[in-house]
C-alpha cells in the first residue's frame, strides 16, 4: 500500500505533464542517477500541498500551502479554482476518516506562519473549507506538520516540529460545536533545529529530520515511551553536512522504506522499514533533461495514476532548478530498481486504521499526585449508599502517603504517612460497638499494616491503628482487604516483593483502636501485587505478575493450594506485567474479574463464576473534548457495581494511570463508567 496514498507534496504551478516514460537510471560517482519522469513549471517557492481526488470529476486536485496566499486549490493541468485565506501557510498534511459534522471528511492541517500556529480544513467541492475552532497557537517557530493516525487507540495527532528543537504532538478531537480543535498531548525536545517529520500509521513510528544532528524514530504513542532512536547521524554515519527532508514508501511486505535527503550532496538515502530502518543505498534525482538538483527539498511519494500520465513516484523539491524552483516526479521502480530493490505493489487508498481493541474514555481523572515518577499506584472506592454522587476515591501515592479524592477528581484530604503501596477497605467493620468503613494500606515506610477508619460525614481519614502493626516483611507490597462469609470476621492480605504473603485478622483492640493478628502465611514462586477477595465466595485473586492470575481459599485455615485461572504464556491478549485485579459484582454470585495487563495497556475480563472464562479486552483512550487522556502502564485498579452518582449509576473502573498525558502531568487516576466497558465487550450492567 502506497503510505498517504493520495498525498503529494508540491508547489503551485502548472504541471509539465510527461508523454515520455523516462526514469532510467545512470551512474554518477558509483551513486545510480534517476532522471525525473516529469518537471513542474515554477512554482515561485517551494510549499507545501497535497493531491486529494475529485469525486465528482473524476480529476485529481491540488491542494497547495501558498504562502500569504493561503491554501490554493488547482487542477494538475494548472488550472486554478479558488484560495482559501490561511495566513501565511506554509507545511500541510491530510488524513482521510475524520469524523465531523456528522460525516466522514478528509481533513487537512496547516502550518500559519503569521502567528505558528495550526489551522483546520476540510474539503467541499473540492476546495478548502476552515472548520478550526480556533487556531492552535503552538508557542515556538513552527517549521512543519504531519499527522498521525494512532494504531494503539485510534486518535489522530498532529506533530508540530520546530525551528528550536520542538517536537509537539497535539491530539485533534471534535469540540461540542463540530469544530476541529487540538489539545497538547507531549513535548520531546531535541537540542536544535527539526525542519521535517513524516509518520507511519501502521506501525506508529514518527520520523524527524534534525537538521545538523540526523534523522530519528520514535514511537508516536503518547502513551508509550519515546523510545527515540538514530537513524542515520551527520558526521558520523552517511549525512554529510545537513538532514534534509523525509518521505515514507509503502509497497507491502519486503518494500517499505524510508526516503531521506542529504541536502548538501544532493544524493537521496533508502532505508527500509522491514529490517530496523537499515541502509540501502543512495541514488540521485535529475529532471528530465538531466540537470543535477543540487539541494533535493521537500519530499513526497504520490500515487500513480495512468489516466494522467503519472507513475508511482517520489517528488523532490529542486528550490536550484534555471528555469525557477520547481518540483520532480521520479518513478519509485526507477529508484528502488536502481538499487536492486522491490517497488513492491502499492495500492492507491490506504486503510483508516481503528484501535486495537475495544476501547472507552474516562468521564473524569483525579489531580495529579504531588509526587513525580512512578508515584500514584493503588485506588479503594467508597459507594454512598444514601446519596451516590457523594461517593469517595482513595488513591495511594506510594512516595507520599494516601489521597482523599471527591467524583470529580479533587483532592478532599491528603495524609503523608509514609510510603503507602495499596489500599484497600471494607464496609460493616465493628469497632467501639458501631459498624465503620475500615481502610488498610501497605505502609513500605514502617513496613506495617497502616488502619485508617473513614469518617463519611467529615469526609476525612482518620488513623485508628493500636500503634504501629509491624507485618515483619522486608517490603509489604500487594494489599487487599476480606470479609468471611462464613464468621463475619474482616481481614487483610500483604505480601513481599519476593512473592511471600501474609494474611492479618483485623480486630477491635477495645481503645477505639484496630489490631493486626498475623493469622496465615503462603507465597509464590515470583512477585505479586495485585489482589482482589471475593467476599461471597470466600476466594482471593492473586495477580502473579509474569505468570498470570491465581485463585486460592481467602480463609485464614485455606493452606496454600491454588488454582490458574488466566497464564499469560496461554492468552497472546495478556502482557506482562499483570498488575491489579478488581471484581466487579451482578449479584447472585455472578459477575466479572478486571485485570491490569500492564505490558500492552489493556484490561482483560473474565467470568467470575462456573469456568471463568476470558471474555476479552478494552482500552482507555483519550477523550479530547473533555481533554482526559487515555490509560497507559496501569499498576493499581478498582472496581464497583455500585452507583457512583451522575455517568457512573451502573458502577465504574478506577484507575491509575502511569503516563498522564494530554498534557504531560504527574501520575493520578482515571474514572471510566462501567455502562461504556459493558457496551465496549457486551457485558451486563447491575440494575
Amino acid at each position: 500500500m502506497l503510505y498517504q496514498a493520495h498525498r503529494l507534496l508540491i508547489g503551485v504551478s502548472l504541471w509539465a505533464l510527461a508523454t515520455a516514460t523516462g526514469g532510467a537510471a545512470s551512474a554518477q560517482d558509483g551513486v545510480p542517477t534517476v532522471a525525473a519522469v516529469l518537471d513542474t513549471l515554477s512554482v515561485g517557492d517551494a510549499v507545501g500541498g497535497v493531491i486529494v481526488p475529485d469525486s465528482a470529476t473524476g480529476r485529481r486536485r491540488l491542494v497547495s500551502a501558498a504562502g500569504l496566499v493561503g491554501l490554493q486549490a488547482s487542477y494538475l493541468d494548472g488550472t486554478r479554482l479558488v484560495a482559501t485565506p490561511a495566513g501565511e501557510a506554509g507545511a500541510l498534511d491530510v488524513r482521510d476518516g475524520f469524523h465531523v459534522r456528522g460525516r466522514t471528511e478528509r481533513l487537512l492541517v496547516s502550518t500559519d506562519k503569521t502567528d505558528n500556529s495550526l489551522r483546520f480544513f476540510v474539503l467541499e467541492a473540492g476546495a478548502p473549507v476552515e472548520i478550526g475552532a480556533r487556531s492552535v497557537a503552538l508557542g515556538f517557530a513552527v517549521e512543519s506538520v504531519c499527522l498521525l493516525r494512532n494504531t494503539s487507540d485510534g486518535g489522530l495527532y498532529a506533530i508540530a516540529v520546530g525551528d528550536g528543537g520542538e517536537i509537539e504532538q497535539l491530539l485533534i478531537y471534535v469540540d461540542a460545536e463540530g469544530r476541529a480543535d487540538a489539545r497538547p498531548s507531549r513535548r520531546i525536545n531535541l537540542p536544535s533545529k527539526i525542519k521535517y517529520c513524516v509518520a507511519d500509521d501502521a506501525t506508529g513510528q514518527v520520523y524527524v529530520s534534525q537538521q545538523a544532528v540526523g534523522v530519528w524514530r520514535f514511537n508516536g504513542d503518547p502513551e508509550a515511551d519515546a523510545a527515540p532512536a538514530l537513524v542515520d547521524a551527520v558526521g558520523l554515519g552517511r549525512i554529510s553536512e545537513e538532514s534534509g527532508s523525509l518521505a515514507l514508501y509503502d509497497g507491502g511486505q519486503g518494500a517499505r522504506y524510508l526516503f531521506a535527503t542529504d541536502a548538501s550532496s544532493g544524493r537521496l538515502f533508502v532505508y527500509d522499514r522491514d529490517a530496523g530502518d537499515a541502509y540501502r543505498g543512495a541514488v540521485r534525482v535529475t529532471g528530465r533533461n538531466g540537470a543535477p538538483i543540487k539541494e533535493p527539498g521537500a519530499l513526497q511519494a504520490a500515487a500513480a495514476n495512468p489516466d494522467e500520465g503519472l507513475p508511482s513516484g517520489l517528488l523532490v523539491a529542486d528550490e536550484d532548478s534555471e528555469a525557477g524552483a520547481n518540483y520532480k516526479l521520479a518513478s519509485i521502480a526507477a529508484l528502488t530498481g536502481a538499487l536492486n530493490l522491490s517497488a513492491g505493489s502499492p495500492s492507491d487508498i490506504g486503510a483508516v486504521l481503528t484501535p486495537r481493541l475495544p476501547a472507552v474514555t474516562p468521564a473524569a481523572e483525579t489531580v495529579p499526585v504531588a509526587s513525580p515518577g512512578d508515584a500514584a499506584d493503588d485506588p479503594a472506592i467508597w459507594a454512598d449508599p444514601s446519596n451516590p454522587a457523594n461517593s469517595l476515591i482513595i488513591g495511594t501515592d506510594k512516595k507520599a502517603g494516601l489521597n482523599l479524592y471527591d467524583m470529580q477528581g479533587r483532592v478532599l484530604q491528603h495524609l503523608p504517612d509514609g510510603k503507602m503501596n495499596n489500599v484497600d477497605l471494607r464496609e460493616g467493620f465493628m469497632l467501639g460497638g458501631r459498624p465503620v468503613v475500615l481502610v488498610t494500606a501497605s505502609d513500605r515506610t514502617n513496613k506495617a499494616v497502616a488502619i485508617y477508619r473513614l469518617d463519611i460525614e467529615a469526609r476525612r481519614l482518620i488513623d485508628v491503628a493500636d500503634g504501629v502493626q509491624p507485618t515483619g516483611q522486608g517490603d509489604p507490597y500487594g494489599q487487599c482487604m476480606y470479609r468471611s462469609p462464613r464468621s463475619g470476621k474482616t481481614y487483610v492480605f500483604i505480601n513481599d516483593s519476593n512473592g511471600e504473603k501474609r494474611q492479618w485478622e483485623l480486630v477491635d483492640a477495645g481503645n477505639g483502636k484496630v489490631r493486626a493478628v498475623r493469622v496465615r502465611d503462603f507465597a509464590f514462586t515470583s512477585q505479586v501485587e495485585g489482589c482482589v477477595a471475593d467476599d461471597a465466595t470466600g476466594q482471593i485473586y492473586v495477580a502473579e505478575e509474569d505468570v498470570g492470575l491465581w485463585r486460592l481459599s481467602a480463609e485464614p485455615d485455606g493452606g496454600s493450594a491454588m488454582t490458574m485461572i488466566a497464564r499469560i504464556s496461554e492468552n497472546p491478549a495478556l502482557k506482562d506485567d499483570m498488575e491489579g485485579v478488581g471484581l466487579y459484582d451482578l449479584g447472585d454470585g455472578r459477575g466479572y474479574l478486571v485485570v491490569s495487563s500492564q505490558g500492552n495497556d489493556s484490561y482483560a475480563v473474565f467470568r467470575r463464576e462456573g469456568d471463568q472464562a476470558y471474555l476479552g479486552s478494552f482500552i482507555v483512550v483519550a477523550d479530547g473534548q473533555r481533554g482526559i487522556d487515555g490509560v497507559s502502564e496501569t499498576d493499581g485498579l478498582e472496581v464497583t457495581s455500585r452507583n457512583l452518582g451522575p455517568g457512573f449509576e451502573h458502577g465504574a473502573l478506577i484507575a491509575q494511570d502511569g503516563r498522564n498525558v494530554l498534557p504531560g502531568e504527574n501520575q493520578n487516576f482515571k474514572y471510566v463508567p462501567w455502562a461504556s466497558i459493558a457496551a465496549a465487550l457486551g457485558l451486563e450492567m447491575r440494575r
